[in-house]
């Protein structure tokens, strides 16, 4: 490791590893790139308890683009991220989502799909007919229809995306080091000047960049510009079900009960109540959460999970951003070598390679190129100027 490094990434998750890697990927960026990451095993790492999922149904055009621009990576990732001709291994599953509706939704739910068509997106409305028809398995009780896409929508392994984009930026001359940014230097015009790091060292960096998931709240406190993002905890319960759900995608229901095939078993989440949804680090499970709020609610809409068996669960971390639950990214004047790259409140693992893309940009040429990713600059939290995402799940 040197002494100084034209830009160290603090965070070296999927958010910071996609940043790596896409930087030393730009043939017009020459500088050096340190990546500081306090556990690489990732063994609880907001990414690695992920869902991995990625969809095109937003209410919002920056964060549909942001997605297809994933698809595309997605699609590509064999070209774009093996190293000598080692497989990425990524397994993109190209499945949809399937969003249903009550008589309550359904007129919105059609707003929504005509806005998504306007931007490209393959989303359909389905009739109940043609919703029963693929989904028999279905209890349609409560529901008007749904939409769901033909393509560009689906699941993948988070884990081996980062690792892919991991390894891509090392075979770039990027370096990684096993520590955590303890204190960040600045000089008096508030630009940063260095960092140091938990073994008391001291590396000097032209650009810091924010990408600490859950921590990045805290992490922005060093340079004196509290973002509103911290971990909220959010359980995966993993079951068995006897009865094979043909053609079964991602589901949301309309109370945003979310269920999804992974292997021969099943996914389910399901955000808890607002009012529940406390500011924490811990990593524990509450087993009783399902029965008490999931399993009725599963079972009704689908039977034959009245069958199921609990396999396992696990806990992880949205870096929440309450706000107004969209990335927060760029730079703010008083501390113009600063990068955000936080609040992804649970998009983070799908908006990773735009997001990786756009920040190494705004570094390289001082503005995004291939994607305006502005609508999402941290400066509308401190202007208190929201961007409202009506399709949070």
């Amino acid at each position: 490791m040197k002494d100084s490094y034209d830009v160290i990434i603090a965070g070296g998750a999927i958010i910071g590893s996609s940043i790596a890697h896409h930087l030393a990927a730009d043939k017009n960026f020459t500088g050096s790139v340190l990546v500081v990451e306090k556990d690489p095993t990732y063994a609880s790492s907001s990414t690695t308890k992920s869902a991995s999922s990625i969809r095109q149904q937003f209410s919002t055009e920056i964060n549909i683009k942001i997605s297809q621009f994933g698809i595309d990576l997605l699609r590509r990732a064999e070209e774009l991220l093996s190293v000598n001709g080692e497989h990425t291994g990524i397994h993109f599953t190209e499945r949809g989502y399937l969003l249903l509706a009550s008589e309550a939704t359904l007129p919105t739910l059609r707003d929504r799909v005509k806005f998504q068509q306007s931007h490209g997106v393959a989303v359909d409305v389905l009739g109940m007919d043609e919703l029963l028809t693929r989904f028999p398995w279905l209890n349609p009780e409560g529901l008007a229809g749904a939409a769901t896409t033909r393509q560009g929508e689906g699941w993948f392994d988070a884990h081996i995306l980062l690792s892919a984009f991991r390894r891509k930026a090392i075979s770039n001359s990027v370096t990684y080091t096993a520590s955590e940014v303890t204190e960040v230097e600045q000089a008096p015009d508030g630009r940063v000047t260095g960092v140091v790091l938990s073994d008391g060292s001291r590396v000097g960096c032209g650009t810091l960049v924010n990408a600490t998931g859950a921590y990045a709240g805290l992490f922005s406190e060093k340079v004196g510009l509290r973002i509103p993002v911290d971990p909220r905890k959010r359980t995966v319960f993993v079951v068995n079900c006897p009865t094979e759900l043909t053609n079964c995608t991602t589901v949301i229901d309309s109370d945003g009960l979310t269920f999804r095939p992974e292997g021969r078993s099943y996914i389910i989440h399901l955000g808890p109540e607002p009012d529940n949804d406390p500011i924490t680090f811990d990593l524990d499970i509450d087993h009783t959460d399902f029965d008490k709020r999931i399993w009725e609610r599963l079972a009704h809409r689908v039977p034959a999970f009245e069958a199921l068996r609990m396999v396992s669960a696990w806990a992880g971390h949205y870096d929440f951003n309450p706000f107004d639950h969209n990335a927060l990214l760029g730079t703010m004047p008083q501390v113009p070598n600063f990068v955000f790259a936080n609040g992804f409140s649970g998009h983070g693992v799908m908006q990773a390679p735009a997001v990786g893309r756009g920040i190494a940009e705004l570094i390289t040429y001082g503005s995004y190129r291939t994607l305006d990713l502005s609508p999402l600059s941290v400066s509308r939290y401190f202007e208190n100027s929201p961007l409202q995402e009506l399709n949070v799940y």
